[in-house]
């Protein structure tokens, strides 16, 4: 795997271009595996890759909802993922937060055009970093060359120490942090270059809209998304953990990580230092819910879902394109896809929504760590999505 797609901890995943095909046939023929069997397929070959346990959850508007799973959600036990497993989703947290940036834009309560010094007045500030050059739009596309706390210089996510952050370095406790340490982290760095036209993965971007949303609205960004979204959607799987929560509420997998060789259990642990990053659980039938109402423009206006669907080329994805917190995933069989997808040490989730309102989620309890299990990941969605 290339150094730029390892880079950050909340790393984003989406979907490749290779997909499955089923053809019908008569009864003399012999019978071609149904689109469920060629998708268990795929995702029988993630487990096969060092990922312990693999869950799929697609929502068709004409079929209902239904699971696929392999592997094992429990090592120790050698349970599967329950079907309704809740699971630290990472970075789709970003798609929650910038949905809630637009409502208010829709409000008119905030510009995307405004300088970040305009709302958070020396805030991004020192060696270098100066925000009344960074927009809101910025921080919503990545193009504010702020430098991710959690990964500066682009390092690797294992060889991160940032400040006293050690994320996925050690099995001891992180500790707590506050948005703005985790800013404060940031600009301890000089900022890179901020292109407008293409998009530089940063966290540091989405703790600074956190911290906005709670300035303009006074309320705590997690209020926001739950009274703006989690509500009114009846997402009853989805929360923001509160302050120094470190359990998974409700049934769910064991999330591992690798670490000095070995494969670790952190499912507990703070999650402070992701916030509105990626500190987010959900199941993935929420998630399903959550980016169809989107797409469908029941949660934002059509203008502001237009401008939330006008990317520019990213680091993280040579195919895809970064919108304002929505990423645009280029399928095998020529299907517009919206999505988002995130990584965080023992979870990684991708997926999306097409036209139709076809949604799918996958979701792992490991981050994969190799091409391979990157890239058969990246099938298991495709061919969810392709599928007759």
């Amino acid at each position: 795997m290339t150094a730029s797609r390892r880079r950050a901890v909340l790393a984003v995943t989406t979907a490749a271009a290779i997909a499955l095909g089923a053809t019908a046939c008569g009864d003399t023929a012999q019978s071609a595996p149904s689109p469920d069997a060629a998708i268990q397929q795929e995702l029988d070959a993630v487990t096969e890759l060092g990922i312990p346990g693999a869950q799929l959850v697609v929502t068709d508007p004409d079929r209902g909802t239904r699971v696929l799973r392999a592997g094992t959600g429990n090592t120790a036990t050698g349970d599967p993922i329950p079907d309704d497993a809740r699971a630290r989703i990472g970075s789709n947290t970003k798609a929650f937060v910038a949905t809630v940036v637009m409502q208010l834009v829709d409000e008119g309560r905030l510009d995307l055009a405004a300088s970040v010094e305009q709302y958070l007045p020396g805030i991004v500030t020192g060696n270098g970093n100066d925000g009344s050059r960074v927009t809101v739009r910025d921080l919503l596309q990545h193009t504010s060359g702020l430098t991710d706390y959690l990964a500066p210089g682009g390092a690797k996510p294992e060889d991160v120490k940032p400040g006293q952050l050690q994320i996925a370095t050690s099995t001891e406790p992180v500790g707590h942090y506050t948005p703005a340490e985790l800013v404060k982290i940031a600009m301890s760095l000089p900022p890179g270059p901020a292109a407008k036209d293409e998009a530089t993965y940063s966290n540091t971007n989405y703790v600074v809209l956190g911290m906005l949303v709670e300035k303009v609205t006074g309320r705590p960004a997690a209020e926001e998304i739950t009274t703006r979204i989690i509500d009114p959607l009846e997402l009853k799987d989805t929360y923001f953990p509160g302050s120094g929560e470190t359990q998974i509420r409700g049934p769910h997998a064991r999330g591992y990580h690798r670490m000095g060789g070995q494969q670790v259990d952190v499912t507990e642990g703070d999650v402070s230092w992701a916030d509105t990053a990626g500190a987010m659980v959900a199941t993935g039938a929420d998630l399903n819910t959550f980016f169809a109402a989107l797409l469908r423009g029941d949660l934002v206006s059509q203008d502001r879902l237009a401008e939330m669907k006008h990317t520019v080329p990213f680091d993280r994805g040579p195919k895809d394109e970064y919108g304002l917190g929505l990423v645009h995933v280029h399928s095998s069989c020529g299907k517009e896809i919206w999505g988002h997808g995130g990584g965080i040490p023992g979870f990684a989730t991708s997926g999306g929504v097409d036209a139709n309102g076809l949604a799918v989620t996958l979701t792992l309890n490991h981050i994969p760590m190799s091409e391979d299990s990157v890239d058969a990941a990246q099938r298991v969605v495709d061919a969810a999505m392709c599928a007759d």
